[in-house]
């Protein structure tokens, strides 16, 4: 039994949901619009103010199926209803990160900058130059910009220099004693 597949997902004022043939399926609401094709398999019903995923059969791939459809669809939902944030620090001597234009420039402790350009659909915003907040309708791309940004210069245990996500903890480590 699938207890997430099973979860009716309630669709708020101001979205709406539409699933064509072949589990097409469109999401359009105040900060834009998302469609993604579901798998054959599962059944997507929009009923009034709710939508219900239903699987077949018991197989277990089908079960896993089931709780990732409906998962997908309501990070959708959601999505184009309140948007997804993630917020990434930078921490450093000399460590900062620039927008120039669609491009994020970050100087993260190597000989030149490292400049990332800025996917469609998402926004980048600097409060300050070693504040980064990552926003937009789809969780998996934000999800992924910010992994990407992360990936170019990961937290270190022993001074805990370079860029971490604002609720993520770095274990720090003892660094080397001179013995007596």
């Amino acid at each position: 039994m699938s207890r997430i597949g099973n979860k009716h997902i309630a669709i708020p004022a101001g979205v709406s949901v539409n699933v064509a043939e072949d589990n097409f399926v469109t999401v359009k609401g105040p900060k834009g619009e998302l469609s993604f094709k579901f798998n054959h398999e599962m059944t997507i019903e929009v009923e009034g103010s709710t939508c219900v995923v239903k699987r077949p059969n018991d197989d277990k791939q089908t079960k896993m199926l089931h709780g990732t459809t409906r998962a997908v669809l309501h990070n959708m939902i959601v999505g184009v209803s309140e948007g997804f944030k993630k917020q990434l620090e930078i921490e450093g001597v000399g460590y900062r990160a620039a927008l120039q234009g669609k491009k994020l420039v970050l100087s993260a402790g190597y000989s030149h900058p490292v400049e990332l350009e800025v996917p469609a659909g998402i926004t980048v915003e600097l409060p300050k130059n070693t504040i980064i907040i990552i926003s937009g309708t789809d969780k998996q791309a934000v999800g992924q910009f910010a992994a990407v940004i992360r990936e170019t210069r990961k937290p270190e245990p022993y001074l805990g220099k370079g860029i971490r996500y604002s609720d993520e903890h770095v274990r720090r480590k003892e660094g080397k004693t001179a013995k007596k």
